[in-house]
C-alpha cells in the first residue's frame, strides 16, 4: 500500500486522486509520522461498503441461528411467497 505524507497530498492532491482511480489501491495518508487517513477511490469504497453489508447481514443470520430464533424450511418458502407475490 502506498503512504503518502499529509504535505505531499496537499501539494500533489490532484495527481495522487487521479492515480487511486487507475490503481484503485487506498493511500495510507500520515502526518507526524503517524496513520491519520485512508484515502480511496469513490469505486473502492462502494465496493468495500457493499461486502460489509453483505457481511453484516451473515453475522446477523448467524446469531439469529444461535439464539434459535429460526423457522422451519415450509415455513419460511410459505413466507416468501408473500413477499413474491
Amino acid at each position: 500500500m502506498r503512504s503518502e505524507l499529509v504535505t505531499t497530498l496537499k501539494r500533489r492532491a490532484t495527481e495522487i486522486i487521479d492515480d487511486l482511480g487507475e490503481h484503485q489501491e487506498p493511500v495510507l495518508i500520515t502526518q507526524h509520522g503517524q496513520p491519520a487517513a485512508y484515502l480511496m477511490s469513490v469505486e473502492s469504497f462502494s465496493r468495500m461498503q457493499k461486502k460489509m453489508e453483505i457481511l453484516e447481514g451473515i453475522a446477523r443470520g448467524e446469531k439469529s441461528i444461535l439464539e434459535g430464533r429460526v423457522v422451519p424450511h415450509q415455513d419460511a418458502k410459505r413466507r416468501m411467497a408473500r413477499w413474491l407475490e
